[in-house]
């Protein structure tokens, strides 16, 4: 009976956590704020673009391409993604029902280890949850966001060979299909979906738009109205790329002067956490019946349920706190 209760406080102590992450992650970090600036922007951002286009200060255009791709990022943070699109966004071939599959199986692998280690159902169902719902959406999230961050690497170099080939005179998908083949991935295989899709017929423009779906970044979605304002209206692409590509090395600098800065941080908020399971471990070795209360008793359970739910929501927010979107 103490352990059933035990786990059952400590399972209502997770969920207690889960709600007010829910209810507080829009207000720390900023969601909701954003979307009422996209919606009051999305009416003006093609009129910015052109002007970035047409304006004859680089200061100026340069500062009206940083506030667009901000605005693509606000307008980006509330579109939904369909499990096909973050399976693509992650560079895995599967299915969304092999996806679904390799869930199931993860969590009756973890249900199954959790069964033959403890044997207590309430532990083997929360394990099975987490198995199902938990952990490949983890590792899909990981994958997913490692490949954006690689092609925000990898882009700006794409973008000055294709400004080099149209000032050499080749012609727009001439320099695509350079990228194409001679890139880094990720950048490689989504100018090659690029090519693919001019060949089957689609417009260069129609190309452009597509990979921006695929590839949910401001500097994307940025790239595809250039390209597609120009394709229609005619002007100096070579130069409204590289205003582009001198924004985003900015952008990639201003990343790694915060994360510079931002280590002090991160450095004490892991002293923080790691201090008490250090502590915990030295105690155990010392003294181990003095610490073994808080695990033989439905007391000493319920006391280090309440500090890992208090520990995780500290986390949490001092998260959000050193960790900065440009």
């Amino acid at each position: 009976m103490e352990n059933n209760a035990a786990l059952v406080a400590g399972l209502i102590a997770v969920v207690v956590a889960a709600l007010m992450y829910v209810i507080a992650y829009p207000f720390l970090s900023g969601d909701a704020k954003a979307q009422k600036r996209a919606a009051a922007l999305m009416t003006n951002t093609k009129e910015r673009s052109v002007a970035a286009r047409t304006s004859n200060d680089p200061a100026k255009r340069r500062k009206a391409i940083a506030d667009t791709l901000k605005e693509f990022e606000s307008q980006n943070k509330k579109k939904k993604v369909t499990i096909e699109q973050r399976i693509a966004q992650a560079g895995l071939t599967i299915t969304p029902t092999g996806y679904f599959i390799a869930c199931a199986v993860c969590g009756l692998a973890l249900a199954g280890v959790l069964f033959v280690v403890n044997g207590n159902m309430l532990v083997v169902a929360g394990g099975a949850v987490v198995g199902v719902f938990g952990l490949p959406s983890w590792a899909l999230s990981f994958l997913r966001n490692r490949r954006i961050s690689k092609f925000i690497e990898e882009f700006p170099g794409s973008i000055d060979i294709i400004i080099r080939g149209i000032r050499a005179g080749l012609p727009v998908i001439d320099c695509f299909r350079v990228i194409a083949s001679e890139a880094q991935e990720p950048v490689r295989s989504e100018f090659r979906q690029i090519v693919e899709s001019q060949t089957i017929g689609l417009s260069v423009g129609e190309a452009t738009e597509r990979f921006a779906d695929r590839m949910p970044i401001p500097e994307a979605s940025f790239f595809s109205i250039v390209v597609n304002i120009t394709q229609k209206s005619g002007g100096n692409l070579s130069e409204s790329l590289g205003n582009l590509s001198t924004v985003l090395r900015d952008r990639k600098k201003m990343k790694g002067k915060i994360q510079a800065m931002s280590q002090e941080a991160k450095a004490s908020a892991a002293i923080i956490g790691s201090l008490p399971f250090v502590v915990g471990g030295a105690v155990y070795f010392i003294r181990p019946k003095y610490i073994m209360l808080l695990f033989i008793t439905s007391t000493g359970k319920i006391i280090v349920g309440c500090c890992l739910l208090w520990m995780l929501i500290g986390i949490l927010i001092m998260r959000k706190m050193i960790n900065f979107d440009i």
